[in-house]
């Protein structure tokens, strides 16, 4: 593949680069371990690239191509959904409204929480390991997890915001702004840029992120791919 901004495919840049510890590899495709994201990416979008996706999907499940373009038609692939979406950096963050909450660091022993308040919200494509992928914050009511925001895709130079996700019972408080401001400014403070992405019909959402200082650098395509060969792999749960 030809030179390319490590933004125009997110997956491949943070793969072959700072997250390659997460990659399953088969020749020229590459893809997060099922348990920890859903992302792929291919070397080269040839015949031989497309046949090693296809082949990682048959042996790993379902994967999902965000990248500049979408991919091409393949034997053994199936597209099982495509959508539009943007992608957003924020170079020069503006002060998000104050809310009045202390945010603490996630681990290990928050996964079940994570993953529970995930499942409700359906913040995008999080699993059981997905917390590994970087930091991530929350803040708490009563003992329990009611937000919460971290990093995912990891490029040189650049991190993902991700999970942003607020209990329902609790949103319009402020949390998820206060989240990705406190997120941004860690990702700022180590000289890198981070970015985002939404569904490009969400007006809401990239209101909210525009209002945080975000801008819109790019369309981008996301493209989830199975397998169309009987009896694939189980998918991540």
């Amino acid at each position: 593949m030809a030179a390319f901004h490590p933004l125009d495919y997110p997956a491949l840049s943070a793969l072959t680069g700072r997250q390659a510890r997460f990659a399953v590899v088969r020749g020229k495709a590459r893809r997060y371990h099922p348990d920890v994201g859903v992302f792929a990416g291919i070397e080269a979008r040839c015949e031989a690239g497309l046949a090693d996706l296809a082949r990682l999907v048959t042996a790993q499940g379902d994967v999902a191509l965000l990248e500049a373009e979408a991919p091409p038609s393949a034997p053994g692939l199936r597209i099982v959904s495509q959508d539009l979406g943007v992608q957003m950096v924020g170079r020069q963050l503006r002060p998000a409204p104050a809310a009045a909450v202390l945010m603490r660091e996630l681990g290990d022993a928050d996964g079940a929480a994570m993953l529970a308040l995930a499942a409700q919200t359906e913040p995008g494509p999080f699993f059981a390991r997905t917390r590994e992928l970087g930091d991530f914050l929350g803040i708490d009511v009563d003992g329990r997890l009611v937000a919460m925001a971290g990093e995912r895709m990891k490029p040189d130079g650049y991190t993902e915001i991700s999970g942003v996700c607020t209990d329902a019972a609790f949103r319009g408080r402020g949390y998820a702004s206060a989240l990705m401001q406190a997120v941004a400014a860690r990702i700022l403070s180590r000289g890198e840029v981070p970015f985002l992405h939404a569904y490009a019909s969400n007006d809401g959402a990239i209101a909210l992120y525009q209002r945080l200082g975000f801008t819109i650098r790019r369309e981008i395509q996301m493209t989830r791919m199975g397998s169309d060969v009987a009896g694939g792999a189980p998918q991540p749960g």
